[in-house]
């Protein structure tokens, strides 16, 4: 890999600003390819990218979106609770579901990452059926 990292490889704990998306310059193909190719290596939660790029995706009206962030965070999830996945599993985003404009669906992405977080995939299914039912 090369010196220049990756947009999904956002690797310092910064602050998001309000409303801010680390993905916010990326273009709309780069992001729908972020959904559509999750990367799971680095020390950023996989999870924590794809909701960076639907939360830009939902903000700028792409049809969509939903779907597809669905798709890849059960395709995240199942790639978890398969194996022994050597994906990072910290949080360095803590305050990211503020980003949601949805107070019960920051809440469930809330929820969900700590479950993840913690190796709880059992929950984290249940909550993934939960934040699929509300961003569809």
């Amino acid at each position: 890999m090369t010196g220049s990292s990756s947009p999904a490889e956002h690797t310092s704990s910064e602050a998001l600003a309000p409303g801010c998306t680390q993905h916010e310059t990326l273009a709309t193909r780069e992001l729908v390819r972020m959904l559509r190719v999750p990367r799971t290596e680095g020390d950023v939660l996989p999870e924590s990218a794809i909701w960076h790029a639907y939360i830009e995706l939902e903000r700028r009206g792409e049809a969509g979106a939903g779907a597809a962030f669905v798709t890849a965070l059960k395709a995240l999830h199942r790639q978890r609770s398969f194996a022994r996945s050597d994906m990072a599993a910290v949080d360095v985003f803590p305050e990211e579901h503020r980003l949601a404009s949805d107070p019960y669906l920051a809440e469930l992405w809330k929820s969900y990452k700590r479950c993840i977080c913690s190796n709880r995939n059992g929950p984290a299914g249940q909550l993934l059926r939960e934040l699929e039912k509300q961003v569809r």
